[in-house]
């Protein structure tokens, strides 16, 4: 894995992956300066968060997949977690990096982990795959639990619904992405089918600044 952005292999990357990337690459800016205090007025997902540091411990390895501008990141790490983060797009990771100089950041996909099996000890995917299609889903989750040491803890997060919320030109930047909503329930589904055991399931409403007003959920699965 590299800090470095890739070039040559994101011609091979699916189509999702690279619009994904180019939208964040775009929005960058905008999107860390709208949500770098959103954790503060959410109790409940810090909550959430301080189980999984529990449930993880302070020992193993913890990535965040998907840790755009790295508050999440932060915050693991503010919990006591040996955590780094993961993400496409260069510019959230040049974010990530300017704001947390003494943490972790990495280039990468989650549907690609550059990492040996069983190295991590939990792994937290943080409305990261809100942008994988349906059909890739087990291929996504597959993934995490191979690297997942046997009792690793996953963490994942995703906002309720059946229909995708479109972003178009989005604080005016000529790029558009759909953020895709899914019920917990046959979430959890593929996520026994990929080799966990869901040890948690928690939907709240929407709470303090967030943007979106629908229900968000919350599964703890383990390997």
């Amino acid at each position: 894995m590299t800090d470095a952005p890739r070039t040559d292999d994101t011609r091979t990357d699916p189509a999702f992956v690279a619009t994904t990337r180019t939208f964040y690459d775009a929005v960058a800016e905008d999107y860390h300066a709208r949500f770098r205090t959103v954790l503060d007025d959410a109790p409940l997902d810090r909550a959430l968060m301080g189980a999984f540091a529990e449930l993880v411990g302070p020992e193993g390895q913890v990535a965040d997949l998907g840790c755009g501008p790295g508050r999440v990141t932060a915050h693991l790490a503010s919990l006591g977690l040996r955590v780094f983060g993961l993400d496409l797009s260069a510019s959230m990771l040049a974010i990530a990096r300017r704001e947390n100089p003494g943490l972790r950041f990495e280039q990468g996909s989650m549907l690609e982990l550059d990492l040996p099996d069983g190295a991590l000890a939990g792994a937290v995917s943080w409305y990261s795959s809100i942008h994988t299609p349906w059909e890739r889903l087990p291929d996504l989750f597959g993934e995490v639990r191979r690297v997942l040491a046997p009792g690793g803890h996953l963490l994942l997060g995703f906002q309720v619904g059946d229909e995708p919320n479109h972003h178009d030109r989005p604080w005016g930047h000529p790029v558009a992405l759909d953020f895709e909503r899914r019920r917990p329930e046959p979430m959890a589904e593929l996520l026994e089918h990929a080799g966990f055991t869901v040890l948690s399931r928690t939907v709240r409403i929407t709470e303090g600044t967030t943007v979106a007003r629908v229900p968000q959920a919350f599964l703890i699965a383990r390997r």
